[in-house]
């Protein structure tokens, strides 16, 4: 049945009316895989492209990593602060869609993940970015109706960075650009990477964010707390910087997605607001924090049902997006189940988060 389903949606897009590619053209409204109007699309789905591998291992050691094979014969990299393991579920497309189409999921918004190209020197880190985003143009045009793609920039230089924006938006399927919380320990608002928001906004280009090495990492080396504090703490700080640091001000339509349900940044709003009345370091807000909330879109990696309920109820439904963390093990193994689980949602407001919202997000 699931490859039936497949047969069909391909089918549709040989024949033209339904392949996501380009500005003009829209999602498939059905089949659906659970039957709701809109298309399941989840926004946080990583992908490790096989090129891209091929060129860390080819070129990487030459480039500032450490580069290796385990036992079970997978390329390893290591960078200061980061170690990658380039698992087979990361990397193979058909092992992906085997597990979208069990938990319904109909569109993988594919992104790179830790520790993305920061920890090369600028050019290799653009021959890297260059190679991961034709791969992803290359995964839509093969499965078109199944797989877009966020693009990876070298954001250690932000004018190679805003090169590869305007080359990368061109190819098919590249609806949007995905950066870390931080880059090599700058904050978000730092300047020099306000060229690239400029030219997001300009070309509608959705900003998604994602942590690679959460601050204070080096206290939190047991019970993998990095990834259970660190990752929700280094968001809070990228989205505090975007508002403190004026990012949201000066680039009024950025559209920006926060991971991991927001990280800390919903439950400290009320914390910014009073700080940002009393401290003499935030006299410059014209705005309470708070207004801001909105101006963030947030995934529903939450691992609860009821805290994404109460955060749906503070941002609103038209606010928050699929997300799924796939393949970590980190990950909603089952994010349409969870968002099924949310109580106290409407059908529209189940669409929305499910894939409405995304393709509002996407321009799909």
């Amino acid at each position: 049945m699931r490859q039936q389903r497949r047969t069909f949606l391909l089918g549709m897009a040989a024949a033209g009316g339904a392949a996501i590619t380009g500005c003009a053209t829209t999602t498939p409204k059905a089949p659906t895989l659970r039957g709701y109007n809109v298309p399941a699309i989840d926004l946080h789905a990583h992908w490790h492209a096989p090129d891209f591998v091929a060129l860390i291992e080819k070129e990487g050691g030459a480039n500032g990593g450490k580069v290796s094979r385990d036992a079970k014969g997978q390329v390893v990299l290591d960078v200061p602060g980061m170690g990658t393991v380039f698992q087979e579920q990361y990397m193979s497309l058909e092992v992906r869609l085997k597990a979208m189409d069990a938990t319904g999921v109909d569109i993988h918004a594919l992104s790179e993940t830790s520790p993305m190209v920061y920890w090369a020197p600028p050019a290799f880190g653009l021959k890297l970015s260059q190679v991961y985003n034709d791969s992803l143009a290359a995964a839509h045009q093969q499965y078109p109706t199944r797989f877009l793609g966020l693009m990876t920039l070298p954001m250690q230089a932000p004018e190679f960075a805003v090169k590869e924006i305007e080359r990368a938006a061109k190819l098919p399927g590249i609806k949007g650009v995905y950066i870390a919380t931080a880059i090599n320990g700058r904050n978000l608002d730092d300047k020099a990477f306000w060229p690239v928001y400029e030219r997001c906004e300009a070309m509608n280009l959705p900003l998604l964010l994602h942590p690679i090495n959460p601050v204070g990492a080096e206290r939190m080396k047991s019970y993998y707390l990095r990834n259970f504090i660190g990752n929700p703490v280094d968001t809070g700080i990228a989205a505090a910087s975007l508002i403190f640091g004026g990012v949201m001000d000066a680039f009024p339509k950025l559209d920006v997605v926060l991971p991991h349900a927001g990280g800390i940044t919903p439950i400290l709003i009320g914390r910014w607001d009073h700080g940002s009345s009393v401290r003499p370091e935030t006299k410059h807000m014209t705005k309470a924090p708070s207004t801001y909330l909105r101006r963030f879109h947030y995934d529903t990696i939450s691992h609860s049902p009821q805290i994404m309920a109460n955060i749906v109820k503070q941002v609103g439904a038209d606010r928050v997006v699929l997300g799924s963390d796939h393949p970590a093990d980190m990950s909603l193994e089952r994010p349409v189940d969870f968002v099924e689980s949310i109580p106290e949602l409407s059908r529209s407001e189940r669409e929305l988060i499910l894939g409405g919202n995304a393709k509002r997000l996407l321009r799909i």
